[in-house]
């Protein structure tokens, strides 16, 4: 190895390490204090209203034959005034999902239900679009959102609206919940992970006074918040984290409700799951380079800047990971090569510890919603290597907004699953498999020769960290091989 490439390399690979140390000390941080407001999950009655506002529910939908009717049917089923609640169908919808969400909602209005069924051809602007398109005639003082998969319980609306304590808080978020947690080994990960964000990150950041931001959904928001914030936008693929911290930078506040939860049916397909996060990640990292200046430029204390800044590049972790699996080939031949650089790139690799920070995050989650956390212990280690599997999805998002191309809202389709056992692959909606997979697997082969070699050459913790890669990266792509090919066999007549 030319020495000219030793310097670089170490500075290179210091730096990532030091970065990842610094997001995992954060993620120690949020869990600690999650862990000590644990009890604010746990249902509380809801404070009296001095008011009922009239309220309108918005239902963006998008291609959702499956899940429609019981969304609309689960919104008109909320125990509110008929004369406070408006309820708002926003169909972009291209397929029979139009005829289904009519006939739903003409059969609700016959019974007394003021809602109406808004149809776009053109679906400019995509879910954004569709809000801002509903925006414009709702009545409501304040707005429910309900994405196609979530089923709210009936008294959703009255134990929220108090949580608008003062007239500068600009949404509510509820938590998250799971109407099909136990179907297969990926909707159990997933939930792990979803758990962990809300019953750690959420709370931890709504009750030290960090900015947090509105799910996309399961939450009601201020309409003058959002007519004050500029409205709903679609420059980003997160529209729910972009319209949060432009509303935090007009001067709103933001309340968690982490004793209300609404369950949503999650994906079942690993490829639209890989769509999902996908569009997460590019989302988020689009809104870090439009607001992370804006941030510091704000004149708001400097631990909120931090956490900001942590938040909105949170994705940023996987291209950490992926910098350090190509990194270490190179930091172990290094090492046989100067031998007096072992103990540098040694006490780099004590930092490393913090790649275990998620596990913490799951662990407090499981612990702190009362489930059996000891004994989800194995799945919880593997979801972290399942997140490292990620990282190749996450990078193909970063290069697409470095490359500046442009990306459509792709929606994650659902199937109204809800119990083991029902079957979804003979249904439409699949999301086809694309050649990123490949990349994946040779990078897990890459990975896996690391880890061989690392072992070889004395150096056990980046053998392990290499292996835990490599497990990841064979999940995610083996994994999503074969259900792939399940499917194709099932549709075979």
């Amino acid at each position: 190895m030319n020495d000219i490439l030793l310097v670089p390399i170490a500075v290179i690979y210091l730096l990532t390490v030091v970065t990842l140390f610094v997001y995992g000390l954060n993620f120690f941080h949020l869990a600690w204090s999650a862990h000590l407001n644990r009890s604010e999950l746990q249902p509380a009655a809801p404070a009296p209203l001095s008011r009922l506002p009239p309220v309108t529910v918005q239902l963006p939908i998008f291609n959702e034959r499956y899940v429609a009717r019981r969304l609309i049917e689960a919104a008109a089923a909320l125990d509110y005034p008929p004369s406070l609640l408006e309820i708002q169908v926003l169909d972009d919808s291209t397929d029979d999902t139009v005829s289904i969400a009519k006939e739903t909602v003409e059969r609700l209005r016959g019974a007394g239900i003021d809602i109406k069924h808004l149809h776009r051809t053109d679906r400019r602007g995509f879910k954004a679009g569709a809000l801002a398109e509903g925006l414009k005639t709702a009545r409501g003082e304040f707005l429910l959102i309900l994405d196609a998969d979530f089923v709210p319980a009936p008294d959703f609306l009255k134990r929220i609206l108090p949580r608008f304590d003062n007239d500068r808080v600009a949404f509510v978020q509820a938590r998250w919940g799971h109407l099909n947690r136990d179907y297969s080994l990926l909707t159990f990960l997933q939930s792990l992970s979803i758990d962990a964000h809300f019953a750690v990150e959420q709370l931890a950041r709504s009750r030290l006074g960090y900015w947090f931001n509105f799910n996309g959904t399961a939450g009601v928001w201020r309409k003058s918040a959002i007519e004050d914030a500029g409205g709903w936008r679609a420059e980003t693929l997160t529209e729910d984290l972009d319209l949060s911290y432009r509303a935090f930078l007009r001067g709103w506040e933001a309340r968690y409700a982490g004793d209300i939860v609404v369950p949503a049916e999650l994906p079942v397909s690993m490829t639209a799951f890989r769509r999902q996060q996908h569009r997460w990640a590019r989302g988020s990292l689009e809104c870090a380079l439009r607001y992370v200046p804006e941030v510091w430029r704000m004149d708001v204390p400097l631990p909120r800047r931090i956490e900001a800044t942590l938040h909105l590049t949170g994705y940023c972790v996987h291209l950490f990971l992926f910098a350090l699996s190509m990194l270490y080939p190179f930091v172990l031949l290094l090492s046989v090569r100067y031998p007096a650089l072992l103990s540098l790139f040694g006490i780099a690799a004590l930092f490393n510890f913090t790649a275990f920070a998620p596990t913490t995050f799951f662990m407090v989650a499981q612990h702190s919603l009362g489930g059996k956390w000891l004994k989800a212990l194995p799945a919880v280690l593997f979801t972290s290597v399942f997140g490292a599997g990620m990282m190749i999805n996450t990078l193909r998002a970063a290069l697409q907004i470095g490359l500046g191309k442009k990306a459509a809202f792709e929606r994650t389709p659902k199937y109204g699953i809800t119990q083991r056992g029902q079957g979804w692959k003979r249904g439409h909606y699949h999301v086809r498999v694309d050649a990123i997979v490949l990349l994946e697997l040779c990078m897990a082969l890459v990975n896996s020769y690391t880890a061989i070699l690392a072992l070889r050459l004395g150096n056990p913790l980046i053998g392990i960290y290499a292996a835990i890669f490599a497990l990841g990266l064979f999940f995610v792509s083996g994994f999503t091989v074969l259900q792939s090919l399940t499917i194709r066999s099932s549709s075979t007549p």
